[in-house]
């Protein structure tokens, strides 16, 4: 009997962010830039610009953290 091989991560990587004034875009390793709603994370939402402008990519590229807001988001919310 086998085991099921291990599924890898079929999602492209964040490479850079922009936050526009109403949309966040996630730059992706495969050339495509995809913008959400800001509004779709209230604490963004009401966030001001100094605590916006100040995240972090993940190392591996999956994630975003605002620490000052202690919000996360996924590459998942710019892709499903």
């Amino acid at each position: 009997m086998s085991l099921p091989a291990r599924k890898t991560s079929e999602y492209p990587a964040i490479i850079n962010l922009r936050l526009g004034k109403d949309t966040i875009t996630a730059i992706l390793s495969d050339g495509r830039e995809i913008s959400v709603p800001i509004a779709w994370f209230p604490r963004l939402a009401s966030a001001s610009r100094k605590q916006l402008d100040k995240f972090e990519i993940s190392p591996a590229g999956y994630g975003i953290h605002w620490p000052l807001l202690d919000e996360d988001i996924s590459i998942k919310v710019f892709l499903d």
